[in-house]
């Protein structure tokens, strides 16, 4: 459809948006691969709900979530407006732009060689993906990754297990967190009692 000749309005206000401009609308239906927001200036969309959308990755910054846990039909919502989409005549927006960046505090306040626990939730043949908490998941590489050095043995990790790393690497522009496991995570040695050093004590 030639929406610049059948919706002109529509074009025109479309146009008249800038990247970074705050946007509020109704929620107007939400489907699996996104959320239509019906916004509260412009004209309607002649054949979507709502003239705003926003892609599943912008609702929010937690991963794989539904929909539905971000938002509900009829909820009021201010986002942030991204880009003109000329194909669709709609206005790509995003929620969780306006929402505080779990990773980036997570940066702020861990230093290099921190440890810390998580959880194993996936294994890949580069590396074992670790929950760390408040939304933040790191690698612990078994094989030469982005430069990163080799950081833990693929039968040291089981997804599910609780585990100690530490970290080596945080990425703040890739959102990216590099992680080292010990030489056994899963079971670790018990702690030496005091004067057992080699060769015992008074020798």
């Amino acid at each position: 459809m030639d929406w610049q000749s059948e919706s002109p309005d529509l074009w025109a206000f479309l146009e008249s948006l800038q990247p970074g401009e705050i946007l509020s609308g109704t929620v107007a239906a939400i489907e699996r691969f996104g959320v239509f927001v019906a916004l509260d200036d412009g004209p309607d969309h002649p054949l979507f709900p709502g003239v705003g959308f926003i892609t599943i990755p912008e609702l929010s910054w937690r991963r794989n979530e539904a929909p539905t846990d971000a938002v509900q039909v009829g909820q009021h919502v201010s986002c942030e407006f991204l880009q003109f989409d000329t194909y669709n005549a709609e206005a790509r927006l995003s929620l969780r732009a306006l929402l505080p960046d779990p990773f980036q505090a997570f940066a702020d306040r861990t230093a290099l060689g921190q440890a810390l626990r998580g959880t194993v939730v996936d294994m890949l043949f580069f590396g074992a993906f670790v929950d760390i908490g408040d939304e933040v998941v790191g690698l612990v590489p078994f094989k030469e990754v982005h430069g990163r050095p080799v950081a833990g043995l693929p039968e040291a990790f089981q997804v599910g297990d609780e585990i100690s790393v530490v970290v080596t690497d945080v990425d703040r522009q890739g959102r990216r967190v590099f992680l080292a496991g010990p030489e056994d995570t899963r079971h670790p040695a018990p702690p030496r009692p005091a004067g057992a050093e080699r060769g015992g004590a008074g020798r």
